[in-house]
């Protein structure tokens, strides 16, 4: 069976934040009508960085497991929101729809980058 979890560390990192500038990617092209460095560092460095806080209180890239996985994703992309929200200074209910969508499609990028990398590190 083809698992998510059997990544090399550096793999694993490399997958979360690929998936991570990607979810930011899209999101930046269909709400904000365009790429920045400006708008990446307003969306990936808080998310980004919130999530490797994460990873590393719940251990997601010393000993992978779906758990860990999905504690780090529910915190990481969670606190990278309001972070976000805090460096930005405003928090209003626009920020709730937000970070759900944020949540249900941080995840899927999320799985199918790990995915994607699982296939590659077996092609080589």
């Amino acid at each position: 069976m083809l698992s998510i979890f059997q990544l090399s560390h550096r793999t694993a990192v490399a997958a979360d934040m690929l998936a991570i500038v990607a979810f930011v990617t899209v999101g930046l092209i269909n709400h904000k009508g365009g790429l920045s460095a400006s708008g990446y560092a307003r969306d990936v460095l808080p998310i980004a960085g919130c999530w490797l806080v994460a990873a590393g209180a719940f251990d997601l890239y010393k000993r992978p497991r779906l758990r860990a996985l999905l504690t780090t994703w529910l915190a990481g992309v969670t606190g990278g929101i309001l972070v976000r929200s805090l460096v930005l200074w405003r928090l209003d209910e626009d920020d709730a729809v937000f970070l759900g969508v944020a949540l249900c499609f941080s995840l899927l990028f999320v799985v199918a980058f790990r995915f994607a990398a699982r296939l590659l590190v077996l092609r080589t």
